[in-house]
């Protein structure tokens, strides 16, 4: 489990940069590149980071599930993610 401080701080980021996401679109069409570096750091939304919803690990994070490798194979195996089966051949 990832330390609550990182979750939190993640979302402040996403939280900032939803705020500015107007105004940066608005400097990013005009060209003002200037005024794109007078905004806060956090204002970018490269900055925040994919996390698992369960645990908050950031490695490993597969996105079209919103889970990291280990929780999506924990609730893979007791069939709680619909639409994925183990494969065999």
């Amino acid at each position: 489990m990832a330390k609550k401080s990182w979750i939190e701080r993640n979302k402040k980021k996403a939280a900032t940069a939803a705020r500015y996401a107007e105004l940066r679109a608005k400097l990013k069409a005009e060209g003002d590149y200037v005024g794109l570096t007078m905004l806060p750091r956090n204002a970018s939304p490269i900055r925040s980071v994919n996390r698992c919803l369960v645990t908050g690990r950031r490695h490993g994070f597969l996105r079209r599930f919103n889970l990291s490798r280990i929780q999506f194979r924990e609730l893979a195996s007791q069939g709680l993610i619909p639409g994925v089966t183990k494969s065999s051949w």
